[in-house]
Parts: C-alpha cells; sequence; structure tokens
C-alpha cells in the first residue's frame, strides 16, 4: 500500500527579534533637570536599594574630554528611569519624559531604502560631529581655567565671573539654584558641604567705619569646578 507524505507546509522560525532598550544616563538626567550630578546619583543608590537591587548593574564609567580620567555614572532603563522621577516635580518629569519620547523615537525608526539610510547616516554623523565640537569647546575652556588657577589665589564672585568669562549676575542666580551658595541676612554663603570641599573660604573682617563684614571668596579649586560644571551653561567663548 502507498503511504501518503504529509505535505503539509512547516511554518518557519520566526526571524530573530532585536531587543531595543531606550536607556538614559545620570549626568543627562542631571542636566535635564538642572540637578547636581552628585545628587542624582544618590538618588538612584537610594531607589535601587530600596528596590533591593545592586546598583552594579547600573554602573558606567564617563571618560572627561579634558583630562582623560573616568568617572562612574549610572545607566538607567525606561523602567527605573520612571520609578526615580516619581519624586520630582512635574516640570522635571516632563523632561525626562519628553526626552524618553525622542530616544524611542530615534530607536524605533528604520530606514526603508538605500537613500533614506544614506541619509540618516548623514544625519547622525552631523549631530556627532556637532557634540564632538561641543565636547572640544568645553575642554578648552576647563583648560584655560585649568592654566589659570595653577597660580591664582582665593577670588571674589565678582572677580570668579569675570576670570571665566560668565556674566556675574547669572552666575550668582545659577550658583543659588543648585543651591551652592545661599543667602544669609543680605550676604551670599556657601553651603557646607561646598566649603568643606574646598571650593570656597569666607573671609571676615572689620571695615575702617567699625561694621564687621563678611565675604564668600572662591579658591583655585572652586573655579575649577564651577567651570567644568558650567562651562557650556554660562562661559562665553
Amino acid at each position: 500500500m502507498d503511504m501518503q507524505l504529509n505535505s503539509t507546509p512547516v511554518p518557519a522560525s520566526p526571524p530573530e527579534l532585536v531587543c531595543r532598550v531606550v536607556r538614559m544616563g545620570s549626568r543627562e538626567i542631571a542636566r535635564l533637570t538642572g540637578k547636581h550630578h552628585g545628587h542624582v546619583m544618590r538618588d538612584i543608590e537610594v531607589m535601587l536599594e530600596q528596590l533591593g537591587e545592586s546598583p552594579e548593574g547600573y554602573i558606567r564609567f564617563w571618560i572627561h574630554p579634558q583630562n582623560g580620567q573616568q568617572y562612574r555614572e549610572y545607566e538607567l532603563d525606561r523602567e527605573h528611569t520612571e520609578c526615580l522621577i516619581a519624586g520630582y516635580s512635574v516640570p522635571l518629569r516632563m523632561k525626562i519624559i519628553r526626552r524618553l519620547r525622542e530616544l524611542e523615537e530615534g530607536l524605533s525608526y528604520l530606514p526603508h531604502s538605500f537613500p533614506e539610510a544614506l541619509r540618516m547616516a548623514a544625519d547622525m554623523a552631523e549631530k556627532n560631529a556637532e557634540l564632538e565640537h561641543r565636547v572640544q569647546e568645553d575642554a578648552r575652556k576647563v583648560a584655560f581655567v585649568d592654566h589659570y588657577v595653577e597660580s591664582s589665589g582665593a577670588k571674589s564672585l565678582r572677580e570668579t565671573a569675570k576670570i571665566l568669562n560668565m556674566p556675574e549676575k547669572l552666575m550668582i542666580e545659577t550658583l543659588l539654584r543648585d543651591k551652592v551658595l545661599f543667602r544669609l541676612s543680605g550676604n551670599l554663603l556657601p553651603h557646607a558641604l561646598r566649603q568643606r570641599d574646598g571650593l570656597f573660604t569666607v573671609k571676615t573682617g572689620a571695615a575702617e567705619t567699625g561694621h564687621t563684614y563678611v565675604q564668600t571668596r572662591v579658591t583655585g579649586k572652586g573655579i575649577q569646578w564651577i567651570a567644568e560644571r558650567y562651562a557650556s551653561e554660562l562661559m562665553g567663548g
């Protein structure tokens, strides 16, 4: 008896799916929210501790373009990023959400033709070149400060703004915003942590009129720190 062979075609295996995960680094979160990077790192560590997760799996290293040294930062997926910003203000959360959407749109879009792929590659190359130029420009500004502070003593806030080519009022407002400085009885004073870090000193004395005065001065280390932190935001050419 003839045997009938089953001619039903075997379905092909589904193509392998490429997992595309949106991630955001702690430095970018700090930039978008205006928070100090150290504070964002602390927030991430507290969150991971409360979640019972080890921070080691989220650590990556950023290379400083000026000195070539490696600095630790965290990289979070979307789920952990949203968990982190749950405690932030509504405007800050919206900034992060919009940035996450931009990252997702960049991952989800795929070219449909070879010319389109070439155009996408050209756009990416242009953006990378722009970013590289900005990094080099910031490194040049910070290098200037490195050269200056080697032989420089503590300076007043006005002198610091002049050295760094920053608008004095805007520089002070930015330092107040980030809680580097605070006002007390009409005086601008550094927070204790920044003073302990050696970024500022507080000079007191008596004027010829007999009135005492208090003046915050920026150390060479502090001038360098302000330049590195706010080069893109405040420093001129």
